[in-house]
């Protein structure tokens, strides 16, 4: 199952800045929609990237074949997550079944976005898509995004803030029953006062990857980023300040991101 784990890049300012320009947005909206409308953060502590595995999407996209014998995989109906990383479970038994409708049939990265979505967000096949999704890092998985907003039309709304519209479109006709439209409009004041930091966001990752519990990868300084960082600092003998100081942050960044060989 390792098959699926990379680096595990977290979002850059390269990436940010190509989705930015791409759909012509502000950053406040881009952070408001990452905050409201994806994962969180785009990969697991392992660095598989997240997934979620849907037996009915499975049982559509193999006919029904394996729906009798396996219903806890193939099913018509929807359900019997796991959740976390026992979903690569599901989808191993799944891939071992019919390898091209079980990775059709997954949610892939920090915008969730269904395989079997895999031409609509620029690739040629699902194995494509997953591949750049595993190895291309957030940056990838970010622009998959993008282009899904585009091909939904939801550009305008994002540029207007008019996240009614927006929810609508992103989320189906029952948005207003999970109050999407309003936690967008409040994510959107929040980064407009105040812009989330790529920085302390992949130092997030970088202790989530080695092992720290630094709360949600979010780029915002709170409790728990501050005590993984003291956990973390206190582990490696610098200075225990809970803060992202320049030593912590060129320790931490070698530590879970050490260059690949040959680099």
């Amino acid at each position: 199952m390792m098959e699926f784990a990379n680096r595990g890049t977290p979002l850059t300012e390269d990436g940010l800045t190509q989705v930015i320009t791409t759909l012509e947005i502000n950053r406040a909206a881009f952070w408001a929609v990452l905050q409201v409308e994806s994962s969180g953060f785009g990969f697991l502590p392992d660095r598989r990237p997240k997934i979620l595995f849907e037996r009915h999407i499975f049982h559509r996209e193999s006919q029904g074949r394996f729906s009798k014998a396996f219903p806890d995989i193939s099913n018509p109906q929807h359900g019997g997550y796991s959740r976390g990383a026992s979903e690569y479970e599901r989808l191993q038994r799944a891939i071992a079944l019919d390898r091209e409708a079980a990775l059709k049939s997954a949610s892939w990265g920090i915008a969730q976005i269904m395989g079997f979505n895999y031409a609509i967000v620029g690739f040629t096949c699902v194995e494509d898509m997953v591949q750049r999704m595993v190895e291309g890092g957030e940056d990838r998985q970010i622009m998959a995004m993008a282009k899904f907003i585009q091909h939904n039309q939801l550009v305008d709304a994002l540029r207007q803030d008019d996240w009614p519209r927006f929810a609508r479109g992103y989320n189906g006709a029952n948005y207003a029953r999970n109050r999407y439209d309003e936690k967008l409009a409040d994510a959107y004041a929040k980064a407009q006062r105040a812009e989330p930091s790529l920085e302390l966001r992949t130092a997030q990752a970088a202790l989530l990857y080695l092992g720290f519990d630094p709360g949600p990868i979010d780029g915002i300084q709170g409790t728990r980023t501050r005590t993984a960082l003291r956990d973390f600092q206190t582990r490696n003998r610098l200075q225990e300040t809970g803060e992202l100081d320049g030593t912590s942050r060129t320790t931490l960044m070698a530590a879970a991101f050490p260059p690949a060989i040959g680099a």
